[in-house]
């Protein structure tokens, strides 16, 4: 299997976009290519201390840069884009997370009065051994430290939203954007319904690992040295970004309240696996039912996110997307071993 070409986009600063559409593309890609590329942690580097509040020294709303807009040739709407995570690696020795006022899911915040103070602002410092593949945690109030598997991901990923809205980039809607997710990791194919002409695909937000939830609000927060492999399917949009690994199918929705994000989640499982097994609906809902996860992207961000998960165990030979994950995987492999 020969390479496809490797092209590579390395912003500056002043390059960053925080929205997803709206914006010219800073790299127009075909289906099959390559793309290497940096993106810089929510903070934009600017937190690199203890000290470093990020209220002090970030600027409101340039919060989650994001790399992109990538236009992708012949991308229309309706089309469906799929983006194979090749490589994820920090790019530093140390990233960052923190606690802000307002902001968490176990935090008052403006949507959720409370008459009691919310949260302090604090800062964690983590430092990133790549060789050994560990983050460690250190506590401020004590002297423990705990290694932590990296588990490197990127918590923003997505398109332009569709009717030229343009959305900020904290924000998780069907267009994808802000889900934080630990499913986006090296191995995973994600699946966006392409909304505009080019698709115009931004990836940023990366994380050495998270939880799921993200229940402080913040993941450890890394730059990424991210490589990823883009393809084009004609049609079949999905209604929300869809993921694909080795093991699982997965559905995604992104709302408030967080039921409906569940819900969102589960309806196009259920929808999907009615249609690869060509099932009755009530039927695919019942074998959903009792086969299905469904783990928590993010409960902090502006919309909530929730995964529906089905064990690629059950498809008995059947594929998705006409296999086109094997596809790319095996793509990535070649790529990896010619480096």
């Amino acid at each position: 299997m020969s390479i496809p070409d490797v092209v590579r986009l390395h912003p500056t600063p002043e390059q960053y976009a925080y929205a997803f559409g709206g914006r010219e593309p800073l790299l127009t890609v075909r289906p099959g290519n390559l793309v290497e590329l940096t993106t810089e942690d929510c903070f934009g580097g600017l937190v690199r201390g203890v000290d470093d509040l990020p209220s002090a020294v970030c600027t409101f709303p340039f919060l989650n840069p994001v790399t992109g807009p990538i236009a992708v040739e012949g991308a229309e709407p309706g089309d469906t884009l799929a983006v194979h995570f090749v490589d994820i690696r920090p790019a530093r020795d140390w990233a960052v997370s923190a606690t802000f006022p307002l902001f968490g899911a176990l935090t008052a915040t403006h949507t959720t009065a409370m008459l009691h103070p919310a949260l302090e602002e604090r800062v964690w410092m983590y430092d990133v051994d790549v060789a050994a593949g560990v983050c460690r945690f250190s506590a401020r109030r004590s002297d423990l430290t705990v290694e932590l598997p990296l588990d490197p991901m990127h918590g923003t990923v997505g398109v332009a939203p569709a009717a030229g809205e343009v959305m900020m980039s904290i924000t998780p809607a069907a267009h994808g954007g802000n889900m934080d997710t630990p499913e986006m990791r090296a191995g995973t194919t994600a699946y966006f319904p392409v909304n505009v002409p080019g698709a115009m695909l931004s990836i940023g937000d990366g994380h050495a690992r998270q939880g799921e939830g993200e229940v402080c609000g913040t993941a450890v927060e890394a730059a990424m040295e991210t490589v990823v492999v883009i393809d084009l399917v004609k049609g079949l949009a999905p209604a929300s970004p869809r993921l694909e690994s080795d093991t699982h199918l997965m559905t995604t929705g992104s709302a408030r309240p967080l039921e409906d994000a569940f819900r969102m989640s589960q309806h196009d499982l259920v929808t999907w696996t009615a249609d690869l097994f060509d099932l009755e609906a009530l039927d695919a809902y019942q074998l959903v039912s009792q086969a299905g996860l469904a783990p928590a992207g993010n409960v902090v961000d502006t919309n909530y996110t929730m995964l529906g998960k089905l064990p690629k165990s059950l498809l008995d030979g059947r594929t998705a997307y006409d296999g086109l994950h094997d596809r790319l995987r095996g793509v990535a492999e070649e790529y990896l071993r010619s480096r």
